[in-house]
């Protein structure tokens, strides 16, 4: 989470020591989650064939030789390889550990496990703006990355030195030949996986493009709130995320005990908050905005849950195709959502006026999210918790 957003607040120290453009800007953000995106497939692979430790220790090798990259690169090109390293690098941190959580705990512990997972690493957000602020104007942005390579490596030693793939009591169901291309055949051909994929890609691509770019120029431009007041705002939608992850899994697993019943009124909800911010003036209170904006995050978070809704749908041999499958649409949809939203705006930040100049911003949110509940509305409810039911 802190490689995904740490770009925004070290982009004018970019342009001023190497001559980054708008163009090379873009490309240094939207890089990552395209690299990001397409190494979902080859990782579920990965996690069946290799196991979690060895597939970790591929991919902190290419995170850790971004970082150093990003650290000690002299032109722009050489920034945007290394945040494709860094893409490849991070792609497969929350679905190797979706896939332990998978083995390690019941079904009934993997929504509250995962969300608290997420939320415990959305801390990275907060820790890309401020903090990463304070360090680099005190030790340069290149040494901040030094230090943050040493910490990514630190970490991904621990993992493998601590971590084991399942449990000794546990039996990994047997692969057929030719089964990792069987699975994905079928899975490609389940509505329900298109369904949750493409309500991925809007949910998430949706929020995260809001959250790591567009949602500050339309606070500081459209609503003319200075720099610090948006800061907060962002920090508030940041929040709400953070804070609905574990909560919202708690209450899939245990109280509710369904995917649907928590997924489908959060992601209503996430879209009429969206509908009513394309309402505003430049007199809008500072607290409502502060409100909706935690608003919006804690209905985005819940669909996170649809993780588990489809490795639930499956069969255990293809939980892990099933999860990078998704994740591919997930993370693919906050690179076309962030070029998406650029394109409707059309305007420079110099020329925007107020807030209606971000209202396509706004709208084609509001489509989306429709859109996507109204498809996974037919998604079956998951069977661990239909057939206890029933």
């Amino acid at each position: 989470m802190f490689y995904r957003v740490s770009t925004a607040v070290i982009s004018p120290a970019l342009v001023r020591d190497l001559g980054f453009t708008n163009a090379e800007l873009s490309d240094l953000a939207a890089v990552f989650f395209y690299a990001f995106a397409l190494s979902q497939i080859p990782i579920g692979l990965a996690l069946d064939r290799l196991g979690s430790r060895v597939t970790m220790v591929f991919l902190g090798a290419a995170a850790v030789a971004g970082a150093l990259l990003f650290a000690l690169g002299r032109t722009p090109d050489h920034l945007i390889l290394a945040r494709a390293l860094l893409g490849i690098g991070m792609s497969g941190n929350l679905m190797v550990v979706y896939a332990l959580l998978a083995v390690w705990f019941p079904v009934n512990r993997f929504a509250f496990l995962g969300g608290l997972v997420v939320s415990i690493g959305s801390a990275g957000c907060l820790l890309a703006a401020t903090p990463l602020t304070l360090l680099s104007m005190s030790v340069g942005w290149r040494t901040s990355f030094l230090i943050f390579a040493g910490v990514n490596a630190a970490v991904v030693t621990t993992f493998v030195l601590v971590v084991r793939d399942r449990p000794h009591s546990y039996a990994p169901p047997a692969l057929r030949p030719q089964s990792s291309v069987a699975g994905l055949r079928r899975l490609f051909g389940m509505y329900s996986y298109w369904a949750i994929s493409f309500s991925q890609f809007v949910r998430y691509g949706y929020f995260a493009a809001l959250q790591s770019l567009w949602a500050a120029p339309f606070l500081i431009y459209g609503l003319a709130l200075d720099e610090i007041t948006a800061s907060n705002a962002i920090f508030s939608l940041g929040l709400g995320y953070l804070i609905s992850m574990p909560l919202s899994g708690l209450i899939s697993d245990s109280l509710l005990q369904s995917r649907k019943k928590v997924i489908l009124p959060t992601m209503f909800g996430f879209c009429l908050l969206t509908l009513s911010v394309s309402w505003w003036t430049q007199g809008t209170p500072v607290w409502l905005v502060m409100v909706t904006f935690f608003g919006l995050g804690m209905m985005a978070a819940p669909g996170q849950i649809m993780y588990a809704h489809i490795k639930e749908l499956l069969p255990s041999n293809l939980m892990a195709q099933a999860l990078t499958a998704v994740n591919l649409f997930t993370v693919l949809g906050v690179g076309v959502m962030t070029h998406l939203l650029g394109r409707v705006i059309g305007l420079e930040p110099s020329d925007l006026a107020g807030p209606s100049d971000f209202s396509l911003v706004w709208y084609v949110g509001v489509i989306a999210l429709g859109l996507v509940c109204m498809l996974y509305c037919m998604v079956p409810e998951s069977p661990a918790f239909r057939d206890k039911s029933s």
